[in-house]
């Protein structure tokens, strides 16, 4: 940071004070005297609940380790557990049955179940190609990857692989959107008669609308479950050329929404940061961002999509929306940014600083027709929250960000990360907390996973990590996720959400396994790129949610308080040496995978090869579980110091060899002395003490060390 301004008592350095003031507040109607009084009154105001909450968080951890502590070699007893979650505060008692009254949700979070792209606000490129992900090729997304059992054969066009992804898109418009008679396949034309598609549809409800001519259209629009289907139609082009119908591809309303991320998938440290991920944010709210792209040797602008302009059945012109639904997770309560210092010189809270920066750039669609929100709201995901206070903490802030901004109460609608322990435990009375902002829950296994075994990091040594995934307390999580969110109302008003797919070139595995978010009551889940979301649609397609989640309502609740709180303890399994080795250098593997890049390189998420060197996405979020896993193990002595140390620098050198042909990347071998490396050993053989397990304060204090150490 270059220096630093004062404002109304508050140190703040020059880079975010010439953005906020020559960027992000002209045209909003916000001057900068009533920007930078809200901001020092909500530091002044709420800086010190904030602090209260993480300390509250700190003791009721020390609690509970010290009652698995006092019980060591003891049989775990469930009832008296429970009974002492209670005593603490750890679970709060339950209030009566009521339902959210969010208002002015808009209609992809509120009624039309699909797809859900997460991405790192800090790359334009990406955050363009989610924000135009609302529309995708089927016949693209089949041809190039997996999904049908294996990739491409070469880089030309495979005649033979061709037919088969059209008889594949046209079997699956059989089932979304069956003709009256006969198949898909056996089509020789397409035209509108009398507002009606002919050949008819066996439902003709589905039909929407048409671009071009009637009798000869460019394109026709479909509908199934609330989700549209463009038929485009080019007997031009080489694919339609070879199509009786002149059927050139099958394009799917693919990622409804996208999160835009401040949070878990980028490295923001400072405000240098922080500017550039308000940037990027600021573009999409305006409708001007852009990026050039270099491929195959040409440049080109990439930026947001129109809509799709199109006849109605009756004759109307009207459209439908071209680009995913955006919002914006900002930080959560524990972190701090040196951005900007209180009048005492600390750092204040980081999620302070995005809930008021974020929100005032949102204003700029606000203002203006056809942008993000057609319902005049803005969405802002807030992770990692434990339990009722910090979400009713979360509303206090939107509430005085509004009073600041002149925005009428409850704009800002929340999106509840159900992804820590505490939360998942009294999400009946978290939901209650945010009852007129909530939008949006979401189970985040893998954030979740990493709470569990750190919450219980003294009961004794856990389970493997891919054993985790079949114990009582993650079925009873995803469960009463979707029971208590219906119970509570979200049907018809908010997104019930499951995790992300984190093997982006395995689609084949993920046309056969996703299908089980639809399946479960999810309104959306998420995916892990645009081509994911175009695939994982067709499930949305197979899958009538809303009458689903009305079947699982009419079925009574299911996970129980019980199986949520048991812990997955290794109990009396004996591992080999070679299972604990195994573990022990995967875990390290990943960890190192994706350290490496974050403090070297400031990327925050991305593909990183695993042991087997297969792809996988990356995050805070999947570090923490390993980090956690390893301490744990360490801590109860299933492996020693001096073991994972070897399996460290083993890896290390196994992440070397991944990343060989990256310019920028520094190897850690041999010398294993880089603030890389350290800052991975620190996830490990410190992250018993790290708070909640969370792997924020070490990689930020490591990324800024290494910012130091280049001046």
């Amino acid at each position: 940071m270059s220096g630093r301004q004062n404002r109304n008592g508050l140190q703040i350095a020059d880079e975010l004070v010439d953005f906020i003031d020559n960027q992000a507040l002209p045209g909003t109607g916000v001057t900068p005297e009533t920007f930078w009084t809200g901001l020092a009154r909500i530091v002044d105001e709420l800086g010190p609940k904030n602090r209260e909450l993480i300390a509250k968080r700190a003791d009721i951890q020390g609690r509970v380790d010290g009652w698995h502590t006092a019980r060591k070699g003891q049989p775990h007893d469930g009832n008296a557990y429970e009974a002492f979650l209670r005593e603490t505060g750890y679970l709060v008692e339950e209030g009566p049955d009521f339902e959210i009254d969010t208002v002015n949700v808009d209609p992809e979070i509120a009624l039309t179940p699909g797809p859900q792209l997460v991405v790192p606000i800090t790359n334009a490129r990406f955050a363009l190609n989610a924000a135009n992900a609302r529309w995708g090729s089927l016949y693209d997304a089949l041809y190039g990857t997996d999904a049908m059992g294996e990739l491409p054969a070469s880089r030309g066009y495979d005649a033979a692989r061709g037919n088969r992804v059209i008889a594949w898109a046209k079997s699956f418009l059989d089932e979304a959107v069956a003709l009256a008679d006969g198949s898909w396949a056996a089509v020789d034309g397409l035209r509108v008669e009398s507002g009606a598609l002919v050949p008819a549809l066996a439902n003709p409800d589905a039909f929407v609308g048409f671009g071009g001519a009637a009798e000869k259209p460019d394109f026709v629009l479909l509908k199934n479950n609330g989700l549209h289907i463009q038929i485009t139609i080019d007997p031009t082009s080489d694919i339609g050329a070879s199509d009786p119908a002149g059927i050139s591809d099958v394009r799917l309303e693919s990622a409804l929404s996208t999160i835009m991320d401040c949070e878990d998938s980028v490295a923001c440290v400072d405000a240098e940061d922080k500017v550039g991920a308000y940037s990027n944010w600021l573009g999409l709210m305006k409708g001007d961002l852009s990026e050039d792209v270099t491929k195959g040797g040409k440049t080109f602008t990439r930026k947001l999509s129109g809509d799709v302009e199109f006849t109605t059945a009756s004759g109307e012109q009207a459209t439908l929306k071209g680009r995913s639904l955006m919002l914006v997770r900002n930080v959560g309560h524990l972190m701090t940014n040196p951005a900007v210092l209180d009048a005492e010189g600390r750092e204040i809270g980081e999620g302070l600083m995005d809930a008021l920066c974020t929100t005032l750039i949102a204003m700029h669609d606000l203002q203006r027709d056809g942008g993000n929100s057609v319902e005049g709201s803005v969405y802002v995901v807030k992770p990692k929250m434990h339990g009722p206070d910090e979400v009713g903490f979360a509303v206090e802030i939107f509430d005085m960000v509004e009073e600041i901004l002149g925005l009428p109460r409850n704009t800002v609608k929340l999106g509840i990360m159900d992804e820590e322990r505490r939360t998942s435990a009294n999400l009946k009375e978290c939901i209650r907390a945010a009852k007129s902002r909530v939008a949006f829950i979401n189970t985040g296994f893998l954030d979740r996973t990493g709470d569990e075994i750190h919450t219980s990091m003294e009961a004794g040594p856990m389970l493997p990590k891919g054993d985790l995934k079949n114990t009582p307390w993650i079925e009873s999580y995803e469960d009463r996720n979707v029971d208590i969110g219906l119970a509570c109302g979200l049907k018809g008003r908010a997104q019930i959400g499951k995790g992300m797919w984190a093997v982006p070139d395995r689609m084949g595995e993920m046309l056969k396994a996703k299908i089980g978010h639809p399946q479960s009551g999810a309104t959306c889940a998420w995916v892990p790129s645009p081509t994911a979301a175009t695939l994982h649609a067709t499930h949305y397609h197979r899958v009538n949610v809303l009458a689903r989640q009305d079947e699982i309502a009419a079925g009574g609740a299911r996970g129980t308080l019980g199986d949520l709180l048991t812990i997955p303890l290794l109990g009396g399994r004996n591992l080999s040496d070679e299972e604990i080795t195994r573990e022990s250098e995967n875990n390290a593997q990943g960890i190192l995978g994706y350290v490496v890049r974050w403090v070297d390189q400031g990327v925050g998420c991305s593909k990183v090869p695993d042991i087997n060197d297969v792809g996988l996405m990356e995050d805070r979020a999947t570090c923490r579980i390993s980090s956690q896993a390893l301490s744990n193990w360490l801590h109860h002595g299933v492996v020693n110091e001096a073991q994972l140390m070897a399996a460290m620098q083993k890896m290390a050198a196994v992440v070397d060899r991944q990343n060989e042909g990256d310019p920028e990347y520094t190897p850690m071998a041999p010398g294993f002395d880089g603030i890389a490396f350290q800052a991975a050993c620190d996830l490990v053989f410190k992250g018993r003490v790290q708070p909640s397990g969370y792997t924020e304060p070490v990689l930020h204090a490591r990324r800024l060390e290494l910012k130091a150490s280049q001046g």
